[in-house]
């Protein structure tokens, strides 16, 4: 049988960028050769912070090209905080490529992993497994650069349009959907400040609009400071949470505290045929090269690179590989072979990566459902 080989852009960044997604690779390398039905190429780019203090260029025409042209973007981290543009902001090609490859929905998923401590006490923390879902191409990330800035004076301009809300909402409700068949709860809800701003009113509309399309799947709407009441008091609760790209930037953090933190939050940023993957956290130039930084949000993005490699590709090999690494990952942490350092414990970078790389060894022999 002929294995589908696919084209993977490996983009490491600055800080721990390099370091998880070395853990990452590990683990893939361990998953195509347990289960087969496919073959992952790795071409790796230079892209970030320490190529525009070398260059002068954060991401090249010819990086970005490569990139664009891959099946899939793997991504690590990139900026620090010390190297900036000329007017204050800081290196972010991530940015860059979710405009310009439109990768517009931010899958970013809540759950708490089997013996993962979550920050809070109440039994019920057990059961949270949501997600938030932000827009990524508009909001208020639509005025970065482009606002007049003097010395008196700064403004940003929000966006919201359309065809971007009603392309995202439908995205959301086919997440729930999606969910509801595997037990979810079948709900998306609004996050938004409509109660003050005509952006938000509007993106509310739409998005009830919308939602008469769906009548499978319970729509409700709800403000973004009442949401963040809420994710601390009683996140067990929610299903999916659609929001604009600011809002949903800061929420995604909030829920990642709940869960273990940084570490434990995985991301897909998803465009019509686009996918880019990546850990929600940043750089951390502080940990850099001590190998002690958690990659296992790196490695469960990797998870969520497979299984959209496998929807979109149709290649099923793909949707069980990512199935198998996900449950390789729980193995380790609910048996407790694991405890990184960001948790108070002495497994490293390098450890965690070998663990979960065994763990997917023993259980790629039994089917993973």
């Amino acid at each position: 049988m002929n294995e589908a080989t696919l084209d993977i852009a490996v983009m490491a960044g600055d800080g721990i960028g390099p370091e998880v997604v070395e853990a990452a690779l590990r683990v893939l390398e361990t998953v195509e050769r347990r289960l087969g039905g496919f073959r992952l190429s790795f071409t790796h780019l230079e892209a970030g912070a320490e190529a525009y203090r070398r260059t002068g260029v954060a991401m090249s025409e010819e990086v970005f090209a490569r990139a664009a042209s891959a099946d899939a973007i793997l991504f690590g981290a990139m900026g620090l905080p010390e190297v900036r543009l000329p007017d204050g902001r800081e290196i972010a090609p991530q940015l860059d490529l979710r405009e310009r490859l439109g990768l517009f929905a931010g899958v970013r998923p809540i759950r708490l992993l089997p013996g993962v401590p979550s920050a809070l006490a109440d039994p019920r923390a057990r059961g949270i497994d949501l997600v938030i879902l932000r827009e990524q191409t508009e909001g208020l990330f639509a005025g970065r650069g482009r606002g007049p800035v003097s010395a008196d004076r700064a403004e940003d301009r929000l966006v919201v349009t359309r065809a971007a809300s009603e392309r995202l909402f439908d995205v959301a409700f086919a997440l729930a959907r999606e969910r509801k068949g595997r037990g979810g709860k079948g709900r998306v809800d609004l996050v938004d400040k409509a109660n003050v701003l005509g952006s938000m009113a509007f993106f509310r509309a739409v998005f009830l609009e919308r939602a008469k399309l769906h009548p499978d799947i319970e729509a409700g709407c709800r403000y973004v400071d009442a949401s963040a009441l809420d994710l601390v008091r009683r996140p067990w609760d929610f299903d999916v949470l659609v929001t604009e790209n600011l809002m949903g930037d800061i929420l995604s953090d909030l829920g990642a505290a709940l869960v273990g933190g940084m570490g434990f939050a995985p991301t897909a940023d998803l465009g019509r045929d686009k996918g880019l993957f990546q850990p929600a956290h940043g750089s951390a130039p502080d940990i850099a090269g001590k190998g002690v930084a958690n990659p296992t949000a790196m490695i469960l993005s990797a998870a969520m690179m497979l299984d959209w490699l496998g929807k979109t590709r149709g290649i099923e090999a793909c949707r069980e590989a990512a199935r198998l690494v996900e449950a390789a990952v729980e193995r380790v942490f609910a048996e407790g072979r694991i405890r990184p350092v960001e948790l108070g414990g002495t497994s490293g970078t390098r450890a965690i990566a070998e663990a979960i790389a065994a763990a997917v060894d023993e259980l790629g022999g039994a089917a993973v459902s």
